[in-house]
């Protein structure tokens, strides 16, 4: 959990897209029941599933620069991931895709020799 949290170092595609798609559906969900809670005026659900989105977007970030890292580059091309979708859906499967460097490069070793996951 706590190499989840930290934006240093590579990730695999295959873990990337494990992670992308249970956040990604996170986010929907947690969009759908904040407009239904909104609708209801239910502002305790409101309030827990906005924490809950804002959390997962977080988390969605930090999981795309370890890929930037992993194809070679900086962080900074994850602020890209801030435009509102589609842009930022077809970053976001655009890291699923690429391949990342083979061997070690400035962020740390290959992924895929040390990843068990």
């Amino acid at each position: 959990m706590n190499a989840i949290l930290k934006p240093e170092g590579r990730i695999t595609r295959r873990r990337y897209l494990t992670l992308f798609m249970f956040f990604y559906f996170t986010n929907i969900l947690s969009l759908m029941m904040i407009w239904q809670s909104y609708h209801q005026e239910a502002w305790p659900t409101f309030f827990s599933f906005s924490i809950i989105l804002i959390a997962s977007i977080v988390i969605l970030l930090i999981q795309a620069i370890k890929r930037l890292h992993d194809i070679g580059m900086d962080w900074r091309y994850a602020l890209y991931l801030m435009i509102p979708p589609p842009v930022n859906f077809i970053g976001f499967i655009w890291l699923a895709v690429k391949k990342g460097e083979d061997g070690p490069n400035p962020y740390g070793p290959d992924p895929r020799k040390t990843d068990l996951f």
